[in-house]
């Protein structure tokens, strides 16, 4: 069996490959059509013209759901490993909603660009880079509170330092606002450090795969009546199948 077929371990990973892929290709799409400066655009600058708007509109809006998708996952791992840890059960709670709401600001990003809704576009960054980044470092408090029984203490020390990492990019980026005149090397400064802050999330969530390699989900149907137009309860067999099966038949 492949890595990528242990458990859940595809999800981190195609989380990953598919958000690069569309920074990647919207980014070269941009460059061949003149569209943007090849030395580090912002990354919303390439998916701002069309053709790349859609190509980044509808990959991005993928990436959102994968990345809706992986958060889920770890939210309902981190709650069977610890189902009776009463901070543990708070911070993973509060780690889903920041997550969602960083996957709402990446859709935001997304369908929203600068040059046709600013306020919306901002707001979308905004959520997606901050809420993301708080969502790694409440992530990482887990990774410190489960450690060593659960996890090892090498997780956590990566995860630490990809977090501070984020957060030196993301302090060398808000202080310069791309929306004012600046200078060639502030310029540079800016995008520099949001590619940076992109990578950061890249390594944090492949961070995911080994341990999503350790975990399946299942779904189960509860029937309560033999068809559809039943109003009164009856004994029917449910159904319990994993969530996601190898057998479409």
């Amino acid at each position: 069996m492949w890595w990528f077929q242990q458990g859940l371990s595809f999800l981190p990973s195609a989380l990953v490959i598919w958000t690069f892929a569309t920074f990647t290709f919207s980014y070269i799409t941009a460059v061949t059509l003149h569209h943007v400066d090849p030395a580090l655009p912002f990354i919303s600058d390439t998916g701002t013209i069309p053709p790349e708007r859609c190509l980044f509109g509808v990959m991005l809006n993928i990436a959102a759901v994968l990345g809706i998708a992986t958060m889920y996952v770890r939210y309902k791992q981190v709650h069977a490993l610890n189902p009776d840890d009463t901070l543990i059960i708070k911070l993973n709670k509060a780690g889903l909603v920041l997550g969602i709401l960083s996957c709402l600001g990446l859709s935001l990003v997304a369908n929203f660009q600068k040059s046709t809704l600013l306020v919306a576009h901002i707001c979308g960054a905004v959520l997606a880079f901050g809420m993301g980044s708080l969502y790694m470092f409440v992530q990482t408090i887990l990774s410190y509170q489960m450690q060593p029984k659960i996890h090892s203490k090498q997780v956590f020390w990566v995860r630490l330092l990809l977090v501070i990492w984020c957060g030196v990019s993301a302090l060398s980026k808000t202080p310069l606002c791309p929306l004012r005149p600046q200078g060639y090397v502030l310029h540079m400064v800016t995008t520099a450090a949001e590619w940076s802050m992109s990578f950061s999330f890249f390594g944090f969530f492949l961070t995911y795969i080994r341990d999503f390699q350790k975990i399946t989900l299942r779904v189960e149907a509860n029937l309560h009546g033999l068809t559809l137009y039943d109003t009164a309860p009856c004994p029917v067999t449910n159904e319990r199948t994993p969530l996601l099966s190898r057998d479409f038949q």
